[in-house]
């Protein structure tokens, strides 16, 4: 019986070429974008699954409370990782490990005559065995040695090539030499240590770090992070309970009277977590990554619904062409049931044929895709489970796409079928014309979301930054012989004529690395607590990036007290409730003035405000050089110049840079990656939903040849005909765009206040969407109207 099911609907699809097309390509779309993005929501769903230990391991974060406001930050103190490791940790404690670590960050490691510029941590010696590297040479222990050194797979091979990297000698730095003790297999992209490509002790850190030492048990310096291992019988929620005043208590035993005023409280962080719920207002988890999996979940649904949808009207709209055969095969003894068992299996054969199609169309895609999304992603075809899933996916398309047509035309009469007397009737079509509706309210829902995503991106790039970001490049100084040397280094850069300005600074024009407490000036408000960002910079950093003094004056190497002056930006003076800032005293670890106020820059995210900020002119390791470009010479001329200097003064280190411009655009990067990977769903959303208009139009059409046949007899020109046939499509494109309206103002307008700065939701949006949609609607349809406007009435009036 099912060979018999089988066999008929193959001859159904052979019979039907035109729908049968229409079909199984809107299915294969809709499939393939429903299995590309079940790939990115399962990479992100198994984010950290890749660590051995990850249901137990933790990220140990706190919270502090400044001027009544909660804030969440990883950064931690030195002395707490003593005390966890000394009082919490064993075998019959909450932890099983607990390692400090410093944040990645590069260093430049050198073998021979190759240099490579490398991102990597210092992490104490219990850490691989807490990750469960997965070592290819050496053992987790290689980490016990403080001149030792563990490599990913990855930079051993960049490296040292094809020779054995055990026990080679690797200088870091341009100063200091160490041991590879082992070699890691590379962390997969989606993990939270991806960019880890070695570690060093963290006994190196120290000693290569001095002034560490007076941290060793300052509980108020946040400078580090810290990881664990929960014991088997430990519970995350209850650990943080146990822990979370540590900080507090200790604060008050030292009389600091600072930090206790920021309310400090631990808590541990799941590594669960770390990737999707990784947004924290006011101390408690807001969102994060998950929200992205829910938004393209979601579309995916829906777009493979859109495809099913098809599948419905096309088949139910055939409704009459099938009656004779549902009248036939009842009268013959045919069950309800049979029928229904007879039009699934066409449909479940359809969904079938999509489905080889669509992975196809998966594997075209993919290396386009993950460079869009940044994933290394590809189609498990070796995994039994995916075939299963794959085949139960088939299976429910087939059903959601085939139930409707399957219990429509299974209800059929066989009496009036047979008779002649069957209509399908006017109100047969509602149920299509609904189905159109949901298609197309879906469709342009989609539209108006992509519409507002480019824009408000758009309206966040245009954004005034305070400075000028085109033709300037910073360079990060991985050691001490640039800044030794900067003097000399910058009038031999000037020399060249590759640039026009020179400067330091101890955060990039592009972000801010530190925030300080502990300033006090007259008049300040009782038990206000100013929390301030802080950039050291030279006295040419102003000239260097542009900025705009709006009162006062600038640094200048001819005042000798601008080691002790301040300039702050507009946003601090409104925080700090300055009215005469120019000449104010500023108490903070000793004695500073303000000599001048700069228009607010953008250094952080475009879409918050401006940071309060202070910066400062006091002497001091920078860590990062700005240089301001020649206009007037090529790009590739002045970076070879520029280089050639560098050499001269660093020639240990590869010289590494980055344009600002470059840097200030990877702000963008996940607004516009969504709104990009939306845009292209979008419009295969609408692709599909144009391919069902068009196998509705041409079956109309064919429906009403005698109607055309006789009108056109009567009169009627092509362009009346056209109306005709066109005016109930779009009329139902009207009426999805009156539904998709409110819906999607409701959700843009939710997801833009999201950003302190951002656009609205216009009023031309929607115009322009229902504009668009009547467009494509009257485009998909022409095509089948004219043709039926245009055909010889007497060719029609004789077709039956």
């Amino acid at each position: 019986m099912i060979r018999n099911y089988l066999k008929i609907a193959w001859r159904n699809l052979f019979k039907n070429k035109a729908h049968t097309f229409i079909n199984v390509t809107g299915l294969s779309v809709g499939m393939a974008v429903a299995i590309l993005i079940g790939l990115w929501v399962w990479d992100e769903l198994s984010y950290d699954k890749y660590f051995q230990n990850y249901d137990s391991l933790v990220r140990v974060m706190q919270h502090q409370t400044f001027n009544g406001e909660r804030g969440t930050q990883g950064a931690i103190p030195l002395p707490l990782g003593t005390k966890l490791r000394d009082e919490y940790t064993g075998p019959s404690k909450d932890f099983k490990y607990v390692v400090m670590s410093t944040w990645t960050h590069g260093h430049i490691l050198a073998f021979k005559d190759k240099k490579l510029n490398q991102n990597g941590n210092c992490i104490q010696p219990e850490a691989p065995q807490m990750f469960a590297l997965k070592m290819l040479k050496g053992t987790r222990a290689g980490l016990k040695d403080e001149s030792s050194i563990l490599l990913s797979a990855k930079l051993a091979k960049a490296l040292f090539g094809d020779a054995d990297p055990m026990n080679q000698m690797v200088k870091v730095d341009n100063k200091s030499v160490v041991k590879v003790t082992g070699v890691y297999e590379d962390f997969p992209r989606n993990t939270s240590l991806n960019d880890m490509a070695f570690m060093l002790p963290w006994d190196f850190y120290l000693a290569n770090n001095p002034w560490t030492k007076g941290n060793l048990n300052e509980w108020g310096s946040n400078s580090w992070q810290m990881f664990a291992q929960l014991n088997a019988n430990a519970d995350a929620s209850r650990v943080s309970d146990h822990i979370k005043d540590l900080k507090l208590i200790a604060l008050t035993t030292a009389h600091d009277k600072l930090n206790l005023s920021f309310k400090p409280s631990l808590f541990l962080h799941p590594m669960s977590k770390w990737h999707l719920y990784s947004e924290f207002k006011n101390g408690v988890i807001v969102g994060g990554n998950i929200e992205f999996v829910w938004m393209f979940g979601i579309i995916g649904t829906f777009v493979l619904l859109l495809a099913c949808i098809n599948f419905m009207n096309l088949s139910t709209a055939r409704s009459e062409k099938r009656a004779k055969e549902v009248g036939i095969r009842k009268t013959l003894g045919s069950l309800r049931l049979q029928l229904i068992s007879q039009f699934f299996s066409e449909s479940l054969l359809v969904s079938t044929v999509a489905f080889a199609f669509s992975l196809i169309l998966v594997q075209l895609a993919l290396p386009s895709f993950n460079l869009m999304a940044d994933k290394q992603m590809s189609i498990p075809l070796s995994s039994p489970e995916f075939w299963i899933i794959g085949l139960v996916f088939s299976i429910l398309t087939g059903i959601v796409a085939g139930s409707y047509p399957a219990f429509y035309l299974s209800s059929f009469q066989p009496v009036k079928v047979l008779k002649g007397t069957f209509r399908a009737g006017r109100l047969a079509s509602l149920p299509r014309k609904i189905l159109v509706v949901l298609q197309f309210t879906v469709s342009a829902t989609l539209i108006i979301g992509t519409v507002v995503v480019f824009r408000q991106v758009q309206y966040t790039k245009n954004r005034p930054v305070g400075y000028s970001r085109e033709g300037m490049i910073q360079s990060y100084q991985q050691t001490q012989d640039i800044d030794k040397h900067f003097e000399a280094l910058k009038y031999d850069l000037l020399r060249t004529g590759a640039v026009t300005s020179v400067a330091e600074s101890g955060s990039p024009v592009t972000d801010i690395w530190a925030n300080q407490q502990g300033f006090s000036w007259e008049g300040m408000p009782p038990g206000f607590q100013p929390n301030l960002s802080v950039v050291h910079v030279s006295p040419e950093f102003g000239k260097t990036v542009g900025w705009q003094v709006k009162e006062g004056r600038d640094f200048s190497k001819e005042f000798l007290t601008d080691s002790s002056a301040l300039i702050v930006n507009e946003a601090a003076v409104k925080y700090m409730g300055l009215k005469t800032p120019v000449g104010m005293r500023i108490k903070w670890y000793r004695d500073f003035h303000i000599i001048g106020v700069v228009k607010d820059m953008v250094m952080t995210s475009p879409y918050e405000p401006v940071a309060p900020t202070v910066f400062s002119g006091m002497n001091g390791d920078y860590g990062l050089i700005n240089m301001r470009l020649n206009p007037h010479m090529g790009t590739s001329e002045v970076i070879s110049k520029i280089e050639n200097v560098f050499k001269q003064y660093d020639p240990g280190s590869p010289f590494t840079y980055e344009f600002t411009d470059t840097a200030y655009a990877k702000k963008f990067a996940d607004e516009e990656r969504t709104g990009k990977l939306a845009g292209i769903f979008t419009a295969l959303a609408i692709f599909i939903s144009c391919m069902g208009l068009f196998g509705m139009a041409s079956f109309m059409a064919e429906q009403r040849t005698k109607e055309i046949g006789v009108r056109k007899v009567l009169g009627a020109s092509i362009a009346n005909l056209w109306g005709l046939m066109s005016k109930e499509f779009v009329a139902l494109v009207i009426v999805s765009l009156i539904i998709a309206s409110p819906i999607a103002y409701y959700f843009m307008n939710k997801w833009i206040l999201n950003y302190k700065y951002h656009t609205d939701v216009s009023w031309w949006i929607f115009a322009l969407t229902a504009a668009g949609a009547v467009i494509i609607t009257l485009l998909t349809v022409s095509y089948q109207s004219i043709k039926a406007a245009m055909a010889n009435p007497v060719k029609s009036l004789r077709s039956e």
